[in-house]
């Protein structure tokens, strides 16, 4: 990744911002990350303490940073932080928001007020969720995240299908995710036992946000740091981040938490990817760089039809003349002809298809 990428933010990248995020966020630089991945507060509006079957107290979510006065309050809030994530995010740039029945539809209606394309509403269905104690409701076994382009009218985001395919066992991935909550080795703990935090994310929840939406060597914005899973994976992945947290405790928590993480490298953090993910090779780049000579006579598989390979990187068969693909479709007497792979040429007495010359071309390029 060139130098331009980081222009302006080098010194916020993999660290941990410490105070209020709406404060924080006007430190970063316009149009300077890849992605934010944000787990705001839920203004979960809890009314009394919450006991189990045994009179044993849950520990749920009691922090000052959860409470707002209203939901005008806390609307006003989430503009605000959202507005910056915007300006922050560059124009090809993607942020995903997660939250729960308390929050997401107020979320969901800010993003798009505030101009936000909404690609994606996933639920993430926990395997192990929280009983409902009082057996007065349904058992909360889910929660959304919102994905979201910067606009509209957004040419470019990464969605790196092939890879979320390949992770789903070659099965396109859905927008409901089987994942569970964070438990066991993962969850910290303090030295009494206690959760250092009470909503820390699962690391799995995030390698499959960050592998689905960003490339090795992108920066992603986490405005709720918490205890740093997204640092952790964006480490792990090969990815940076930049973190804000108001609470020292929690920030040191992330700090010690990613120091500890071991980023892969090389092919391990490479990600599947389709065709279309391929830069564009037309016929004609193969011939003027020698792959394939004009005059080379080009076959079907079973040598029904033949044309010659022109300078321009046209063919011309004996009632026409025309791209690979034309002249394909031409000779079968069909609409369309993918000629990669219906034209072949001779090599050392074998028949194969010019696509190959295609790939090595490409193969040279990537080097």
């Amino acid at each position: 990744m060139g130098v331009d990428h980081f222009s302006g933010v080098k010194d916020k990248l993999n660290n941990i911002l410490i105070g209020d995020c709406l404060q924080e966020l006007t430190k970063i630089p316009s149009k300077s990350v890849d992605a934010v991945f944000a787990d705001p507060p839920y203004n979960l509006q809890l009314r009394g303490e919450l006991l189990r079957p045994n009179n044993s107290r849950v520990d749920g979510v009691e922090s000052d940073w959860d409470h707002f006065a209203s939901f005008a309050q806390y609307d006003d809030f989430s503009r605000r932080w959202l507005q910056e994530c915007r300006r922050i995010m560059r124009d090809s740039a993607t942020l995903w928001v997660i939250g729960s029945y308390h929050n997401i539809f107020r979320l969901g209606t800010a993003l798009q007020d505030m101009g936000f394309w909404l690609l994606n509403d996933v639920v993430w269905r926990k395997t192990n969720p929280m009983p409902n104690f009082r057996g007065k409701r349904f058992t909360n076994a889910h929660e959304t995240l919102i994905w979201a382009a910067k606009s509209a009218d957004q040419k470019r985001y990464t969605f790196n299908y092939e890879a979320m395919k390949a992770l789903n066992d070659d099965i396109q991935m859905r927008s409901d995710w089987l994942l569970p909550i964070c438990t066991g080795g993962e969850r910290l703990r303090n030295k009494d036992g206690h959760k250092v935090h009470p909503t820390q994310k699962p690391e799995s929840l995030l390698h499959r946000v960050i592998l689905a939406s960003t490339h090795p060597g992108d920066t992603i914005l986490d405005p709720f740091f918490g205890t740093g899973t997204t640092g952790v994976v964006a480490k792990r992945l090969g990815r940076n981040f930049i973190g804000i947290e108001r609470d020292p405790a929690y920030a040191k928590a992330a700090s010690d938490r990613i120091s500890l993480t071991t980023p892969m490298e090389g092919d391990a953090i490479k990600v599947t990817t389709g065709k279309r993910a391929e830069p564009r090779i037309p016929f004609g780049a193969v011939v003027e760089r020698g792959l394939i000579a004009p005059g080379t006579t080009l076959y079907d598989p079973a040598r029904r039809h033949a044309a010659k390979v022109r300078a321009d990187g046209t063919l011309i068969s004996k009632d026409a003349t025309g791209s690979i693909h034309k002249i394909g479709a031409h000779v079968q007497g069909i609409v369309a002809c993918n000629g990669w792979t219906f034209w072949h040429m001779i090599a050392e007495k074998n028949l194969v298809p010019i696509d190959i010359m295609r790939q090595k071309l490409r193969a040279e390029l990537a080097a």
